[in-house]
């Protein structure tokens, strides 16, 4: 079975502490859900029209319990709190047996 992963990139955040409230939501949900995060907010060298700006990667065992962890209420909850001055491109992919 395929893995699931979430994908964030953060293009623009003017209020980090507003972050951090989220993380700390967003964080147990992840976990709960059977994610795992791979990388936040690591060094990034970006080429052509990349973003160098926070990354963050999380693997879930399938792309359907990366579905499912995303659409939880935990989760979902966590998302009322990310601020409107955080703009982000998330995305759920499903990964290559």
């Amino acid at each position: 079975m395929a893995k699931g992963y979430w994908v964030s990139v953060y293009p623009a955040i003017s209020d980090p502490e507003r972050l951090t409230a989220y993380d700390k939501l967003a964080g147990p949900a992840v976990r709960a859900g059977g994610g795992r995060v791979l990388s936040v907010g690591g060094r990034v060298v970006a080429h052509e029209a990349g973003i160098t700006q926070r990354v963050v990667l999380i693997e879930f065992d399938s792309f359907e319990q990366a579905v499912a962890a995303y659409e939880s209420e935990a989760y979902q909850k966590a998302l009322v709190a990310l601020p409107d001055g955080v703009e982000r491109d998330f995305r759920i992919i499903e990964g290559i047996d």
